[in-house]
């Protein structure tokens, strides 16, 4: 970062490394072992489409790449679009593992096709041990993870418990630093 862009507040994004989406497989035995939250078996990706026969293409090859191979795994996939328009493509595998490497299939595609800025996030549910969903959100853009814990009542999240699971989890994974930053996903077909 130069002092141009001190001066005008522009802050230097860290680039994605992709082990910080992996980070979430052992991160997940903290969770089981210590923490008694369990993985729901389920993730998603979502990202913005665009409305080119290119990358139409690519998101279908994808689709179909994930389906292929999840035959294997037990992976399903289930593609979907929500009210904003943006896609997601739903995932169900009991393993949290092979949930990340299809998460993983769909960023590489997308970001060999020259779509990597079309990504937005990868979320994976899990449970506490009352069945109260968590969620861990990873953010392609920022490299970084965050929890997203929903409360009781309408479209509330409990700040406390989220604050709760960074400081437990903190050495397990990159966790964004601005907490502003933490936006909820309501409504994730998850």
């Amino acid at each position: 970062m130069g002092f141009l862009d001190a001066l005008l507040g522009k802050r230097k994004v860290s680039k994605v490394a992709p082990d910080r989406l992996f980070a979430i497989t052992t991160a997940t035995i903290t969770l089981e072992t210590g923490l008694d939250i369990r993985t729901r078996g389920k993730a998603a990706v979502v990202f913005q489409p665009l409305a080119t026969g290119d990358f139409e293409q690519i998101a279908k090859d994808v689709e179909e790449l994930v389906r292929s191979t999840g035959e294997e795994t037990g992976t399903t996939v289930a593609s979907s679009a929500d009210e904003f328009g943006y896609r997601w493509f739903a995932l169900t595998d009991p393993d949290v593992e092979d949930l990340a490497v299809a998460i993983n299939a769909v960023t590489d595609a997308l970001s060999v096709g020259g779509y990597a800025d079309r990504l937005l996030c990868a979320v994976f549910a899990y449970e506490d041990a009352a069945g109260k969903p968590i969620y861990f959100i990873y953010n392609f853009k920022r490299g970084a993870w965050y929890p997203f814990v929903p409360a009781p009542g309408a479209q509330a999240r409990s700040n406390e418990r989220e604050l709760q699971l960074k400081a437990q989890l903190a050495g397990e994974l990159p966790f964004e630093a601005e907490l502003e930053r933490w936006f909820p996903l309501w409504g994730a077909p998850i």
